[in-house]
Parts: C-alpha cells; structure tokens; sequence
C-alpha cells in the first residue's frame, strides 16, 4: 500500500476513535466517568503517548539509509588503505579488498533503494490501535461539541500526515515526495 492509503486509514481510524469515546461517553453510567477515572485514564494515555513517541523514534533512528551505507563503506576503505603492503601479491590483495567493500556498499545501497517496505505491517497496525485509543479517551470526557471535534480532527490529520512523512521518507525513491536515484547510481558507477 502507498504512504497515502495508509495515512489515509490510520486518519479514518482516529476519527472512529474520536467517535468511539464519545458513545462510550453516552453509554457509560455517570460513576465510571469521575475524577479517579479520568485520572486513569489520562495517565495510561500519557503512556501510550510516551511508549510511541519512543517507538517511533528508534523507528527512525534504526533506519539506517544510502548515506550511511557510504560512511561505513569510506571507513572500510580507510582502513585498508593504511595497510602496508610489502609486495605485489599483497598490494593485489588490498585493491581486491578495497574492490570487495566497494561492492558490498553498492549492493546494500541497492538493497536499500528497491526496497518496498522499510516499516513492517504489524508496527503500522500497533500504531493505529495506539492513536485509536489516544484519540478516544480524548472524546471520554469532554463532551463532543463542533469546536472540539474540529481540533481532534486536525490532530488526527496531523498524525496521519506525520506517519505519512515517517513512510515516504523511509521510501526515499518512491512515493510522492521521491528523490530522483539517477545521482546516486551515476555515482555508484563510477566507484
């Protein structure tokens, strides 16, 4: 599925969520919504809220793309041109190594840029039942008013349109927000 499509689901999602805690806000009896509840439950939002922001962040932070691949690749380079060698066959040596780890980052670079899905199904799944149940017990307790459901909705557009940014980015060749890979492959042909 495109970065879109799933944007636009996780999107539909929070609004059901928005909707769904303010049925159960109707459905409820007047003592399972007091003070002790809402403190409940605003700290186990507060948690989920915590637990995807860091989720999220090593998400991010454990991609590791084309750039990075080029980094280690110059380290290994590095490394095997302070070797010394002493005759022919070890100089034939080096170069094949040098050789070797140019080819090895060229093959993850491309590995990196065809790949479809650099975030798996599962996680995008977690993710929405997360922001479903953030975004319901936004509408638990306090009554939905138009005001108020105009703000949840921008909010649950805004997560939408920042997991949308999380999935192109992570797609970098592809999507709507696509880098052009004719400068990386040029110059990946001349290494």
């Amino acid at each position: 599925m495109s970065a879109l499509t799933v944007s636009a689901i996780i999107f539909l999602s929070t609004l059901g969520g928005i909707f769904l805690g303010a049925l159960l806000r109707r459905t409820l009896p007047k003592h399972h919504l007091n003070e002790h509840a809402k403190d409940v439950v605003r700290l186990g939002v507060g948690l989920t809220a915590t637990i995807t922001a860091l989720v999220l962040g090593l998400l991010i932070a454990g991609t590791s793309g084309p750039f990075e691949t080029d980094r280690a690749a110059e380290r290994v380079d590095l490394e095997i041109q302070k070797l010394s060698p002493h005759d022919a066959v070890q100089r034939s040596l080096q170069a094949r190594a040098v050789q070797i780890s140019n080819d090895l980052a060229q093959v993850r670079f491309l590995l990196f840029a065809e790949s479809e899905n650099l975030i798996p199904t599962p996680f995008l799944a977690v993710l929405t039942f997360w922001l479903v149940i953030i975004f319901a017990s936004f509408s638990l307790f306090s009554p939905l008013n138009e005001t108020v459901f105009a703000c949840l909705s921008l909010f649950a557009f805004s997560s939408a349109c920042g997991i949308f940014l999380i999935l192109e980015l992570s797609r970098p060749f592809t999507g709507l927000l696509r880098l052009s890979s004719a400068p990386l492959r040029n110059a990946l042909g001349t290494i």
